[in-house]
This record gives C-alpha cells, sequence and structure tokens, in this order.
C-alpha cells in the first residue's frame, strides 16, 4: 500500500460518491480476516493505516514466555528481546506481522472482501441519492425497450418505466432523452430499483415549477391537479400576490411557458383554472372552457348542480364526460350538470350562482 491507493480512494470518494474512511475501514477489517482465515484467530490483532501515505501495519499482542505453547499469541524472550531488550517475561507487546505471511486463499478473500464493501457502497450512494429525488422529476436517456417496460439510464443507475406508469401512445426511442418524476427508490439485490412514472398528476406540477418561476418561489401555488395521461389535465392555481396573476404567469407570454409544457408532455392539453373559496366558483372555473349559467354547491355533501346554456352541454361534458370528470376531480365535488332547457323542464333552473 501507498499513495496510489490513497490516490485511488480518492478518485472512488470523488466519482462515486464511495467514502474513502470507509473503504480504509473495510481494508482493515480484511486484514483482520485475512489474519484470521490463516492463523486461525485474530482476536489479538490490530491493523492500522496511514491515511495520508497509505503505509499500513499488522500487529498481533502477544505475551513474553519461555515456552512458546501457541505462536499466535504467544512469543519466546529471544524473539522479543530481538525487537527490544526491554522486554520481559509476562510483557504483552505488539509484533509486526507482514501480510506476505498470509496464504494465498487468505489474501484473495481479503481482495473479495473490499470488492464487496465497494459495490455495497457504490449501491448505498446510488439510494441515497436517488432518495432525495423522490417525488421530483429527472431526465434520462431510453437505453432498451421491452414489451412492458422501458430502462431509461439516469446516470449513475438505471430507472424502470413500467407498462403501468406509460402513457398511451407515447413511443421512445433508444437514446432519446425524457423528463420522469420518480415514483419510489429502494435497494434490490442487485443493486438500486428506481421506479418513474410518465403519468403521475405530480409530474405536471414539477414541470410547471421548473418551467415557471413563480411557481417555483411559491409566488403562485398549484392547489389541484386532475389528470388523465396523454389527454389532459386540469389544474388550479392560486396566487400570494395581489400583483400577480396565478393563471397568466403558468401560461407566460403568447402561452411560451405552458406550450413548452404540452411539448413536454407530447400534446397533452392542459386548462388552467383561479382556484377559489368559494366551491361555486371554483366549480364554475373548473368546467372551463365551457360557459355556467349557474350553479349550487353544497359544500358538506359534496355535491353540485350546474346549469349550462343548451348549446355549451356537450362541451361542459366533454368527449366521453372527460372534462366534467376531470372538475370533479379537480374539485372533489360530485357534478351534476344541466342545459337551461333541461333544468326548466324539472323547474330547476337557477339564475344567480350561489
Amino acid at each position: 500500500m501507498n499513495k496510489e491507493l490513497i490516490e485511488a480512494l480518492n478518485v472512488l470518494e470523488k466519482e462515486k460518491d464511495i467514502s474513502k474512511e470507509v473503504l480504509l475501514e473495510a481494508i482493515e477489517n480484511s486484514l483482520i480476516t485475512a489474519y484470521k482465515n490463516h492463523f486461525g484467530k485474530a482476536d489479538n490483532v490490530k491493523v492500522t493505516i496511514d491515511r495520508e501515505t497509505g503505509d499500513y501495519h499488522i500487529y498481533a499482542e502477544k505475551e513474553v514466555v519461555e515456552v512458546v505453547e501457541d505462536p499466535v499469541t504467544q512469543i519466546n524472550v529471544d524473539a522479543a528481546h530481538e525487537i527490544s531488550k526491554k522486554h520481559q517475561l509476562g510483557d504483552v507487546i505488539n509484533v509486526e506481522i507482514k501480510s506476505k505471511e498470509f496464504g494465498r486463499i487468505a489474501t484473495q478473500n481479503a481482495k473479495n472482501i473490499i470488492t464487496q464493501k465497494i459495490r455495497e457502497e457504490e449501491r448505498r450512494a446510488i439510494v441515497e441519492k436517488f432518495s432525495g429525488k423522490e417525488r421530483d422529476i429527472v431526465t434520462g436517456i431510453v437505453q432498451r425497450v421491452n414489451n412492458r417496460s422501458i430502462s431509461i439510464n439516469l446516470g449513475k443507475a438505471d430507472a424502470i418505466l413500467n407498462e403501468s406508469e406509460q402513457v398511451k401512445g407515447e413511443v421512445f426511442m433508444p437514446n432519446e432523452r425524457v423528463k420522469l418524476y420518480v415514483v419510489e427508490v429502494k435497494e434490490g439485490t442487485k443493486g438500486p430499483r428506481i421506479l418513474v412514472s410518465r403519468t403521475h398528476p405530480e409530474l405536471v406540477k414539477r414541470l410547471f415549477e421548473a418551467e415557471v418561476a413563480e411557481v417555483k418561489d411559491g409566488v403562485v401555488e398549484i392547489v389541484n391537479i386532475a389528470r388523465e395521461a396523454g389527454s389532459r389535465s386540469k389544474i388550479s392555481v392560486r396566487s400570494h400576490n395581489a400583483n400577480v396573476d396565478p393563471v397568466g404567469a403558468c401560461v407566460g407570454v403568447n402561452g411560451a411557458r405552458v406550450n413548452a409544457i404540452v411539448d413536454e408532455l407530447r400534446g397533452e392539453k392542459i386548462d388552467i383554472i383561479n382556484w377559489s373559496e368559494n366551491p361555486a366558483i371554483l366549480i364554475e372555473n373548473a368546467l372551463s372552457p365551457a360557459k355556467v349559467v349557474s350553479v349550487i354547491a353544497d359544500d358538506e355533501e359534496k355535491t353540485a348542480r350546474v346549469v349550462v346554456p343548451d348549446y355549451q352541454l356537450s362541451l361542459a361534458i366533454g368527449k366521453e364526460g372527460q372534462n366534467a370528470r376531470l372538475a370533479a376531480r379537480l374539485t372533489g365535488f360530485k357534478i351534476d350538470i344541466k342545459s337551461e332547457s333541461q333544468a326548466k323542464e324539472m323547474d330547476d333552473f337557477i339564475p344567480d350562482n350561489e
């Protein structure tokens, strides 16, 4: 061991985020294990490694005796005097052991211990790094596209985009860059297992945080998100600054900000609405782009009756009920939508929001 070892450990620490001290301790333990494998026991052994030079020493504590019965724990007085004339019978002294005295198998086992420790620490460092990115977005490069999952390289680790987390219709090619939401990071038998998503509603939120400074700074708050991945999302926003329009901030000049997110989501439509403490106003906003005549909301029952112009009924409900369904998820209300004609027939027409 010499400075080359220390330099190698410094490189591992920098490039793989593995603690040099942890590796040095692993080397110390491996040397003790090698000693034990060769001599049968190592209760009386200690190892020291100079953290600057890499020089190391292995010492065995041995009792100075007249007649040696156990060479592992005892040393005769003549041999002790070769180390120092001061040693006397009954003294316990440190006797340096040269690692070349270890057998080949013991030495190989020591190497295996060090290699295993490096792998364990590398996995730990990766898990620790990406655990901090749970519930956040990362950018990866598509590696392999299988029948049901996609392997994505995140730099020091690979992530798995399962079929259930893929947006129907999205097709990825190898080496393509893609943004993903990190759902979970956990240790596996073969290394860290990172699960990512393209369908999670929080992906939309994180993309807005990355694109819109006001959202990132907390001036504009995304209150809720309702999403049908690949098709449409609705988000409700509010401002904590009276001088900042939350919808305008998210849309951007000429729609630049929201369009950048739509492009990242490959054309998924995004409706941005003003959040309101008034359930009726919130529901009216959530049904955008449809126009609303009236809303009666029961805050306790979480139900609402909505009346829209006859020509707006299909728009309010949306294709296959999507607009109404997303509005219900966004607001938390069960919404019953009727046209003005239907409401009049049922004597249920309310001229103003309540």
